[in-house]
């Protein structure tokens, strides 16, 4: 049965959340549920995009933003872990490796992800506790495409599929990658499915840093950075989520997992920020 949305509380205004895509600088969107999680806020809705739809997919299945927080600390902070379930995500078959021909994107997003996400992901969509919607792209399409139904892991995956990175997913008929590249933080999915909508950004922006000539990688992926975040732009001028947060992210890069204590560290503040701006909210309305 399709998930249903909870019931707020008498007199409280419902809030809808929009976990934007950014590989591993989506590790900030913990902070966001335990804070979500501290103010009693469950949202009616989520939408997520690439890692969001990932992390949105473990609120919606009921997990509390400690459980991810310790989940993802417990795995991501161990290499040898890590490597142990790279391991097992690997092609099942010489075969299978070799049928698209060697390239730099031989992991199998879905098999990955199967590998690494917590056993309190559901198989499907109509099994979570909150209504989610998950952004891919519909590479032949030239077309978002939104998965809200059906099963659960083949549209994480396709919402995730970096290009260069990732194999694109079969699903729904169509060859799906990275939901980022259409839209990065989905905010729009959800506007007017609550009173409230949060939208949490974590695309971050090309920065110096050590390297003053970036290599070939940093460009392909700063490049990437830089056009979604001109989609975020034009996107902001249409329309306009309640909550837009952009905790700093930029020094890390989209595959820095590994770095899960410094991503931690340096987004912290947003818990204080989002409690804020949610207090904020909440005072403008009752000022109404």
């Amino acid at each position: 049965m399709k998930a249903s949305a909870p019931k707020p509380a008498a007199n409280s205004p419902s809030f809808a959340v929009a976990f934007g895509g950014g590989g591993a600088r989506g590790l900030a969107h913990i902070h966001v549920i335990e804070a979500l999680d501290e103010l009693g806020i469950k949202p009616t809705a989520i939408a997520g995009s690439s890692i969001g739809a990932i992390m949105g997919a473990g609120m919606a299945a009921g997990m509390k933003g400690a459980e991810i927080h310790e989940y993802a600390h417990e795995i991501l902070g161990r290499r040898a872990e890590v490597a142990s379930r790279m391991w097992r995500a690997r092609p099942g078959s010489f075969a299978e490796f070799f049928k698209s021909g060697i390239s730099v994107s031989q992991f199998n997003v879905e098999r990955l992800l199967s590998a690494f996400l917590p056993a309190q992901i559901p198989e499907t969509f109509e099994e979570l506790a909150v209504p989610l919607q998950v952004t891919a792209t519909d590479y032949f399409g030239h077309t978002l495409h939104v998965c809200d139904s059906g099963e659960l892991i083949s549209a994480l995956g396709a919402s995730a599929a970096i290009p260069a990175v990732f194999k694109p997913v079969r699903r729904d008929g169509r060859l799906l990658i990275d939901g980022g590249i259409y839209n990065p933080v989905p905010f729009d999915l959800v506007l007017g499915k609550a009173d409230i909508t949060i939208a949490i950004d974590v695309v971050g922006a090309p920065t110096e840093g050590l390297r003053k000539v970036p290599s070939s990688i940093d460009l392909m992926f700063g490049a990437s950075q830089l056009m979604m975040q001109s989609i975020i732009a034009n996107k902001l001028q249409q329309s306009q989520p309640d909550i837009l947060l952009r905790p700093p992210v930029s020094r890390f890069r989209v595959l820095d997992f590994l770095k899960i204590d410094s991503v931690m560290a340096e987004t912290a503040s947003i818990k204080d920020d989002l409690k804020r701006t949610i207090d904020a909210a909440l005072a403008a309305r009752k000022a109404a």
